[in-house]
């Protein structure tokens, strides 16, 4: 079974490897998953690529050749390379040892070419090999070159709106598939609508804020995206629990929620009324936290500043 490499970024690292992981499982839960520090190796049936769209923390991916004992090159590596009109060479050092990296990668291209026809190209090469060090074993792979994703645009934003990559994360993390359905029942300005509809993914909006749904409407118009705003409470989330699998949404703290009701009071209202048998992403500020009757959960501290913590809940 094919193998995938996933280099992730460090920021909220336990978060992306969670992410990576659930992406894996939800599309073949058969999946093999092993951890190297911030290097995440899948063995799945599943494409490398469709997992990397999907994921936020994902800095290089591609597929691996073969683990390597030394640096060394033979017909059926070089066999990557066969229709490739050009190539570039990477090294991902992720040891504690030290390397000349730039003489290392340009060895390697001199390498190459003696066995192949594909010329090297540092800005825009069909394949990029990589040689990945770790501590413990190395890996020889590579990745071919894609389409780079575009980003929903917004016409208008708000200072305290949700972040659209931990929008992504909770998505991810609860496993909803294309063709699937979340509502936010605090959409604001649509950014969980936005991220959800640009994975396949449909969308229920609530907000008692008019003036927020009109934002959120106009959000979703300028991408041509589709999904449903109601001008309404939360509450209405439960009146239409069949139209979709998950809730992902980020709870209203401070000054800035507009609403006359405390924080805490909207967490635990919020928490009485959530749907059975629904995945659930939740985003709050940590000081609002308290002991929830539900089961199966998992919590993500969020640092942003000094006074300011966000947790992650899923469920």
């Amino acid at each position: 079974m094919p193998e995938s490499f996933f280099v992730l970024s460090k920021d909220y690292l336990e978060l992306a490897i969670d992410e990576i992981t659930a992406i894996a499982k939800m599309y073949d839960r058969f999946s093999k998953i092993k951890i190297i520090s911030n290097l995440v190796i899948i063995q799945s049936k599943t494409n490398v690529d469709k997992i990397a769209r999907r994921a936020t923390f994902v800095k290089t991916s591609g597929q691996i050749l073969r683990k390597m004992s030394g640096l060394f090159l033979d017909e059926e590596n070089i066999g990557v390379l066969k229709n490739a009109k050009s190539f570039v060479c990477r090294v991902i050092n992720l040891s504690s040892n030290q390397f000349n990296v730039p003489e290392l990668e340009s060895s390697m291209g001199d390498m190459i070419s003696k066995f192949s026809h594909a010329k090297v190209n540092l800005e825009n090469p069909t394949i990029t090999v990589y040689l990945i060090f770790t501590n413990n074993e190395n890996f020889f792979g590579f990745s071919k070159r894609t389409k780079e994703q575009i980003r929903p645009k917004k016409i208008k934003k708000y200072p305290h709106e949700l972040d659209w990559k931990l929008t992504r994360v909770m998505i991810n993390l609860i496993g909803i598939k294309k063709g699937e359905t979340i509502c936010d029942p605090f959409c604001g300005t649509g950014t969980t609508l936005l991220e959800a509809e640009s994975m396949g993914i449909h969308g229920i909006g609530i907000d008692f804020d008019k003036k927020m749904c009109e934002i959120a409407k106009k959000n979703l118009k300028i991408n041509n995206y589709h999904s449903e705003v109601l001008n309404s409470e939360f509450h209405e989330l439960s009146k239409i629990s069949e139209k979709f699998e998950g809730i992902v949404t980020d709870l209203p703290y401070g000054t800035a929620s507009k609403t006359s009701e405390k924080p805490q009071e909207i967490l635990k209202k919020f928490f009485s009324i959530l749907p059975k048998r629904k995945k659930v992403a939740i985003m709050y500020k940590k000081e609002m936290d308290f002991n929830s009757k539900l089961n199966g959960l998992k919590k993500y501290h969020i640092y942003r500043h000094k006074s300011l913590t966000r947790t992650i809940l899923i469920k």
